[in-house]
């Protein structure tokens, strides 16, 4: 089984999207991209951002949100929002759950969260803050997940 999987519903810039590829590589997420997409998968900057990472994840591409919830075959959802009950450290993360992220410029549907509202976190920040930056919220969400496994099978030393 994959070790998580991230979802970006309808991204829209794509250094974005780069940056995220980066993480699914070095942490083996499958990354689900559900369309519409705000940039095109050939564009030069998402691949600059993502450098040469491409290869090294899976990713998948629905053609629209209800796609891909159609997909989905087992495993646990967890919508981010500002608008959640529950931080997300406070959650224990399994291996297969899915990490959904919504787009930058209003962040996940309303309607989504309502039908969900138990499986919605929040990244805690100070008041008069609106989000952080979507590839920040995505490496900060995956890495607790890891941290919270003891990152079994992960680097555990540096070299110089």
């Amino acid at each position: 089984m994959d070790m998580f999987h991230i979802v970006l519903l309808e991204p829209e810039i794509p250094q974005n999207a780069g940056n995220i590829v980066r993480t699914a590589a070095a942490t083996g997420c499958v990354l689900h991209l559900v369309k519409p997409l705000g940039f095109s998968l050939d564009e030069k900057h998402l691949k600059r951002a993502g450098l040469d990472y491409w290869d090294k994840v899976r990713i998948l591409v629905h053609e629209s949100p209800g796609d891909f919830f159609s997909s989905i075959q087992g495993g646990r959802l967890f919508f981010f929002s500002s608008k959640g009950h529950h931080a997300y450290h406070e959650i224990p993360y399994q291996d297969g759950d899915y990490l959904i992220f919504g787009k930058e410029s209003v962040g996940i549907d309303e309607t989504l969260l309502r039908e969900h509202e138990e499986s919605v976190l929040r990244i805690p920040m100070l008041p008069g803050i609106r989000c952080l930056n979507l590839s920040n919220a995505v490496a900060l969400v995956v890495y607790e997940a890891l941290r919270q496994g003891g990152f079994e099978g992960f680097q555990e030393e540096g070299k110089l």
